[in-house]
Formats: C-alpha cells, sequence, structure tokens
C-alpha cells in the first residue's frame, strides 16, 4: 500500500477504504509516513470532504492508536461531558459535582487552556494542593468511591490526533468537519465512558462561529458516537458573549461555587441544567428534563451538589474548605473598572476578544509553556440586552499589572457594540441533537 495513492483517491474524490486509513494513521503515528504526503491527504479531504464511514474509520483508527482506558470496574453507566470551547465557560467545575451527587458516576479527562479559551485542569489548579495527574487506579477509585475524577489527558491517549491536529494548525486544515469531529470523538471514544454529552458551542467566540456549522458539527459527532455504540448526545449553546459573568480561573471557580449555591448567574445555569439533564437522562436516572431538573434543585438547596464539590477537591488532595469560603482564593492587586463611553443598550460582545484580554492580563497562555496567573481576570457587569448608561461599569478587570490591565481595558472597550433601540437577550441554548 502506498501513500501517494490514498492521496490520488481523495483528490479524485473518492473514498478510501477502512484498510487505508488504518495504514495512513498506524504508520504515520509511527513516523513512516512524511508530513508532506500526510499534508497532502488533508487538504484533498478539506477539498473533498469525507463519508460518514470513512470518518467513523478515522476516529476509531485514532483512538486505537494508543491508550484506551478500561472503565469496566467503575460501577454504573459512566457519563463523559466534552466542550469545543469558549469564553467563561467553567461549566465543568459546577456540573460534574452537581450530577454526580444524583448517583451518576462522572469519569472526566480535561486540558489546559490555550488560547483565549480556558482549561479545567488549570481552573481546578485554582484550589491549592489540587492534583490534576492522577494515576489510573486513583482515578477509577475516587469515581467508585465519590462518583467524579477529573484528570488530565495522558500523553498516549489518541497520539495520532496530536500529531494530525499539529499538522492540520499549520497547513490550514483545521476547518474541515470530519477532521474536527474525529479528532474531538476519538479522545472521547479513548477515555472509555459509555454515555457523551457535547456542549457545541457556537458564535463569535466559539470555534465554529455560525449555528449553521455549529449543528453540523454536532451531528457528525454524534453520528460518530452512535455507529461506535456510545449513547452520544450534543447541546448547541450560545458562545456570542462570555458565559455566565466571570473570566478566568479563580474567579471562574467562584462563580461555579455561587452556582451551587443557588446564586449563579441565569445564563449559566441554563447550560448547565440542559447538559446535567442530558447525562441524568443517559445514565437512566431520570425519565426526561423536568424530572432532572427538579433533581438538579433539589441537589442544589439542600447543599448535596456543593458538598460533592468539596468531596471532590479533597479526593484529589485539595484544600476542600475554599468551596465554603470562596473568599480565600488569592486576590489580585489592582481591581479596575471599565467605563461606557456611551448611552444605549448592549448588542454585541466580542468574546474571542473578551477571551484575548484575560489572556492579555496573564490568565491565558500564547504557548503551552507559558506560565499563568490564577488570580488575575475579569467580571462582565453589563451583557447582550443591558441598559447602558455613558459613566457605567461595562466589566470589572482583576489584574497584578498595571501596564497589562491598561491594555485589557482598551480591548474590552472595543469589544462591545451599542444601539439606541432595546435589544432581546440570546437564546442560550440553541437545540439538542440526540
Amino acid at each position: 500500500m502506498r501513500m501517494y495513492d490514498l492521496i490520488m483517491k481523495k483528490k479524485l474524490n473518492q473514498e478510501l477504504s477502512t484498510e487505508e486509513i488504518n495504514y495512513f494513521i498506524n504508520e504515520y503515528t509511527k513516523d513512516a509516513i512524511p508530513d508532506y504526503q500526510v499534508s497532502a491527504l488533508l487538504m484533498a479531504i478539506c477539498f473533498n470532504g469525507m463519508s460518514k464511514r470513512e470518518t467513523l474509520d478515522l476516529t476509531i483508527a485514532m483512538r486505537d492508536s494508543g491508550d484506551v482506558l478500561d472503565l469496566s470496574r467503575i460501577n454504573g453507566i459512566k457519563v463523559d461531558k466534552h466542550s469545543t470551547g469558549g469564553v467563561g465557560d467553567k461549566t465543568s467545575l459546577a456540573l460534574t459535582p452537581l450530577v454526580a451527587s444524583l448517583g451518576v458516576p462522572v469519569a472526566k479527562l480535561s486540558g489546559r487552556g490555550l488560547g483565549h479559551t480556558g482549561g479545567t485542569i488549570d481552573k481546578l489548579e485554582s484550589f491549592p494542593g489540587f492534583s490534576t495527574g492522577l494515576t489510573d487506579e486513583e482515578f477509577v477509585e475516587n469515581i467508585n468511591t465519590i462518583g467524579v475524577a477529573i484528570t488530565s489527558q495522558t500523553a498516549n491517549l489518541a497520539p495520532a490526533d496530536k500529531k494530525l491536529y499539529a499538522l492540520r494548525d499549520v497547513t490550514a486544515t483545521v476547518n474541515q468537519i470530519s477532521l474536527i469531529a474525529s479528532s474531538i470523538m476519538s479522545k472521547k471514544l479513548a477515555a472509555g465512558s459509555d454515555a457523551i454529552v457535547l456542549d457545541v458551542k457556537t458564535g463569535n467566540g466559539a470555534f465554529m462561529k455560525t449555528l449553521e456549522d455549529s449543528q453540523a458539527l454536532a451531528k457528525e459527532m454524534v453520528s460518530i458516537g452512535k455507529l461506535a455504540k456510545k449513547t452520544t448526545i450534543a447541546v448547541v449553546t450560545d458562545m456570542d458573549q462570555p458565559l455566565g459573568k466571570a473570566v478566568g480561573n479563580a474567579i471562574e471557580v467562584k462563580e461555579a461555587i455561587n452556582t451551587l449555591n443557588g446564586q449563579g448567574p441565569e445564563d449559566f445555569k441554563e447550560v448547565v441544567y440542559a447538559l446535567g439533564a442530558q447525562m441524568l437522562i443517559a445514565a437512566g436516572k431520570a425519565r426526561d428534563a423536568k424530572e432532572a431538573n427538579a433533581m438538579m434543585d433539589e441537589s442544589i438547596s439542600s447543599g448535596r451538589a456543593l458538598n460533592k464539590l468539596a468531596e471532590f477537591v479533597k479526593a484529589q488532595g485539595g484544600d476542600e474548605s475554599y468551596v465554603y469560603h470562596p473568599e480565600k482564593f488569592t486576590k489580585t492587586t489592582y481591581e479596575i473598572p471599565v467605563i461606557s463611553r456611551e448611552d444605549g443598550y448592549v448588542k454585541r460582545i466580542l468574546a474571542e476578544n473578551i477571551g484575548i484580554a484575560c489572556m492579555t492580563l496573564g490568565g491565558g497562555r500564547e504557548t503551552k509553556d507559558s506560565v499563568i496567573d490564577l488570580a488575575v481576570g475579569i467580571v462582565m457587569d453589563k451583557k447582550i440586552g443591558d441598559k447602558v448608561k455613558k459613566g457605567d461599569t461595562l466589566a470589572t478587570i482583576y489584574a497584578n499589572d498595571q501596564e497589562k490591565a491598561n491594555k485589557a481595558v482598551d480591548m474590552i472597550l472595543e469589544s462591545y457594540e451599542f444601539s439606541k433601540e432595546c435589544i432581546a437577550v440570546p437564546k442560550v441554548i440553541k437545540g439538542v441533537i440526540d
């Protein structure tokens, strides 16, 4: 079998066989195929696409290129959740303990932030002592004992995807539905859960900017999951503005804690409940969203969800007292209001720019080796639909560097657009695909 022939087939818009896809992935993982030939094949895929069968074969081949976690020792239906990434997306911090408090085992592998989107692992490390590097035995034991564990993705989880993504990133072959879907789902299938709930973001702060593209990606990933015999549901959610009010690391953790205390922002709670309902239904704990919502209400009002978060933090070496006393999180040197220069209604917020402003403060990474400041961040005081008067505070910056804060002020001001007419608050949940 020759890579040349695979490139020619896809160039002529012909389907690659299962054997050809396996050959391509296996040999490339072993460094037996040069980058220039793989780049040519990826570009041909971008032009001509892949069938559902090809996409599934590519996903399975990448899944099997490394470790596949065996979670058979965990009792019950294991449910995983994945977000395609956004600004202020601290959903896992509230969602996983909430669902676990209702008897659903949550086995989650998470990543660090890169660029304008944050990472769950970084946020959890805001708790002093928190360990994100569990062994497989610790991972399974924690889930069996308290119902939830979150750990870093292992180096040998879908290694073919890591190689392919690095190449796609520098060859303008990232934005193709089959390649995106197989990249995400290969890692989710390798993580070993029985059911997968996907949070597919859409809007200017998301990877997929249009609702049409986001729905297409969601459908492709659900199709892969079903063909791989995994219960898979996708919830398409808004990312035309930051989710909730907090953007950062420790300040997002505090907002998640507030939510488990019943005091979080309504849009954030809506996303948590939409995903939580699907997780509870997939695990057989609830018949429908109405019943699931009632269960989550009870868990929050009774304090069970918050206690589960504390239990989870303690089990992974963190100081659980911060859950009950979030004022203990490290404070920043500066607290700077961003003042509106005009009257009107907030029409638009460039979410990606808000994420970049947070990164400028030191709250995100420009490279994988960047050291982040877990304390800094931004709180959005005004969001789409809010009435604003000149002199009102649009956002509050928490910073440890005055020069960086000044740059963030300008970026935030440029991110807001106003209207003289009243603006409707956008829908947070755009649809459920199952």
